[in-house]
């Protein structure tokens, strides 16, 4: 016997699809670089840390978002979660864009400070895929009004899309010395 309500049966391929796709069209085209397409597009090196910002803002608005919602505030924490959801969206397209045109930069540092960064890169990119149908399974939970799933799924999603956001700023911070302009 299924527990899911329509609404949630509706999104629910979407989400698995989604949660698919996005990590591996993401990983396709980081490996693209539109010059190899003969397409003149100046390397976007403004964008590192704009996304980092979006992420950082990310972050601030997560935590807004889960004291309004203790707050009993559920249109503020509605809309925060909503804007929450738009701000990875938005770093998602900049951080394509920036792969697409730019280069990779290494990281440089040395000695135990580069298995740090290391250590805070490959758990931030593995939870990034892993927050994907975490966030939207979360979401849709709300929507279908089965706010005590919702809130059981939260428990889980939120401190893991808040560790995303903390460490996509801190990724950026450790690798920006290298980066070429």
């Amino acid at each position: 016997m299924s527990t899911q309500n329509p609404t949630e049966k509706k999104y629910r391929n979407w989400i698995i699809i989604l949660s698919v796709v996005i990590p591996v069209a993401v990983a396709v085209l980081f490996t693209i670089k539109l010059k190899d397409f003969g397409l003149d597009v100046e390397p976007l090196t403004f964008l590192p840390p704009i996304y980092a910002g979006i992420n950082g803002l990310t972050a601030l608005v997560l935590i807004l978002a889960v004291r309004a919602i203790k707050n009993g505030n559920r249109a503020t924490h509605e809309r925060l979660m909503k804007t929450a959801i738009g701000l990875s969206v938005l770093f998602l397209l900049m951080y394509v864009a920036y792969h697409m045109t730019s280069d990779s930069t290494s990281y440089g540092g040395e000695g135990f400070i580069r298995y740090v960064y290391f250590f805070i890169l490959i758990t931030h990119i593995a939870l990034s895929i892993i927050i994907i149908p975490l966030v939207l399974f979360t979401y849709v939970r709300a929507l279908a009004e089965r706010f005590d799933k919702h809130k059981k799924l939260a428990r889980i999603t939120y401190p893991i899309w808040l560790y995303v956001a903390i460490t996509g700023v801190i990724v950026y911070l450790m690798i920006s010395p290298y980066y070429v302009h």
